[in-house]
């Protein structure tokens, strides 16, 4: 039994390994993915105006400040004359238009683009700009997960003004990786209030995935568990997160680098509460009552990182019971019915911001949910804990399913063996 065991503790430490989230294929949402479209509106030698946008067609994954930072490498010898609803953070060396009367607004060989912050000046403005670089999700805001920019190309002096789509795409946010764009059909608009249609000369599309590992080395959240019928609390596995101690801070202590003034447009690195599993946010499970037909369960997330406050966060917690909610309160809810997950995030302007780490630096829900009797509901072997969580589209460090709480009076070999069965649901569900 003890080798059994230790292959099944081997095959599952694998799979993590391997799992789809490092591969930029997430399984809770297989089409989840950042799109750059690039339209040509006008073509004439020398000049050409291009439309850009960028769409997060993810469900629950968004885009936070300090914001998408696009870049590209350009084929030829390409300025960018004027740009409307962004701008490039340098210009480069322009020496080349000196004798012109006004210089291109961008002059590098790879420039890289940032949204206007909301407010700037109306002629300056497009559609779809001026956020920041914020995208939302699509579950929980459809209206602002485009951001678009209108620039006009040129060429330098003696190179030919054709246009050439550019390659090695960087959307400039952590974990994502893009391939080079490729042609699809052209994007059409609609004038007129919708009596007549014009199309772009042509388009363009290249993809981003995401992927976890390529985010971060180490895990960002965990998760610890609890029920009324276990009398203690199942802790985050140490160091879930790392383990190293040098830069984390005392609970009560204000560390003085808060004071210290930073770019609020660029991200910072997380300096986190000194705990065994060193943790930037940390997510409780609490199963609190069981009803005849319901079952309530409290969730608490906790931000343990001294540097940053979570603006928009989510969570989504996979569960086999998830498609039975028939309450979720303080929390905005929706369900992901065909892997039994759901997503939840805070009502706008009362608990949508994760304040950092202090005594108001968490929020919590409780959530009802009726029995599927039918699957033979029990609280046996810890059934009631959740099989995945993610924070904000990472996925977070659960504790050992041997450990979970379980009922009274359960013999050990009872243990051994619901686990091995867990075990083995476990990679049927990952197949």
């Amino acid at each position: 039994m003890n080798a059994m065991l230790k292959l099944l503790l081997a095959v599952t430490f694998i799979l993590f390994t391997i799992s789809p989230s490092t591969h930029g294929y997430d399984p809770l949402d297989p089409y989840g993915k950042m799109i750059i479209k690039w339209d040509l509106l006008h073509s004439s030698p020398g000049q050409h105006t291009v439309l850009v946008k960028l769409e997060n067609v993810q469900e629950y994954r968004h885009v936070e400040k300090p914001g998408w930072k696009l870049s590209w490498h350009w084929v030829n010898k390409t300025v960018i004359w004027d740009m409307r609803g962004a701008e490039t953070t340098e210009q480069g060396n322009c020496s080349a238009f000196a004798s012109s009367e006004t210089l291109p607004h961008c002059c590098l060989r790879r420039p890289t683009i940032v949204d206007l912050l909301p407010g700037a000046p109306f002629n300056m403005q497009v559609s779809n700009c001026c956020r920041g670089g914020v995208l939302t999700s699509m579950s929980q805001d459809q209206t602002n997960h485009v951001s678009a920019f209108h620039m006009t190309l040129g060429s330098f002096p003696g190179y030919p003004g054709e246009f050439t789509m550019p390659h090695d795409f960087d959307i400039g946010v952590p974990g994502y990786t893009c391939g080079n764009a490729t042609s699809v059909a052209p994007t059409k608009y609609s004038t007129d209030k919708g009596r007549r249609k014009t199309q772009a000369l042509a388009t363009w599309e290249a993809e981003c995935l995401y992927s976890q590992l390529k985010s971060s080395q180490s895990p960002k959240c965990c998760v610890s568990l609890s029920a009324f019928y276990y009398e203690n609390i199942v802790p985050c596995p140490t160091c879930s997160c790392g383990c190293s101690s040098s830069h984390c801070v005392k609970s009560g202590v204000v560390p003085s680098f808060l004071k210290q003034k930073h770019d609020p447009h660029e991200e910072v690195s997380p300096v986190v509460q000194c705990t065994k599993h060193m943790c930037p946010i940390h997510i409780h499970w609490h199963v609190k009552v069981n009803y005849k037909e319901y079952w309530r369960v409290k969730i608490t997330a906790t931000n343990l990182n001294t540097r940053r406050n979570y603006s928009d966060w989510n969570l989504v917690v996979q569960h086999p019971n998830l498609n039975n909610v028939s309450r979720v309160f303080s929390f905005n809810y929706k369900a992901i019915p065909p892997l039994h997950s759901s997503i939840n995030w805070g009502f706008k302007f009362y608990n949508d911001v994760l304040i950092q780490a202090g005594e108001i630096g968490n929020v919590q829900t409780e959530m009802l949910l009726t029995k599927d009797m039918g699957n033979f509901f029990s609280l046996r072997e810890g059934w009631a804990f959740p099989r995945r969580i993610l924070f904000n589209g990472d996925e977070c460090v659960m504790p050992s399913p041997i450990d979970y709480p379980r009922l009274p009076n359960s013999a050990s070999s009872s243990r051994l063996s619901s686990f091995v069965t867990f075990v083995l649901c476990f990679l049927l569900l990952l197949v």
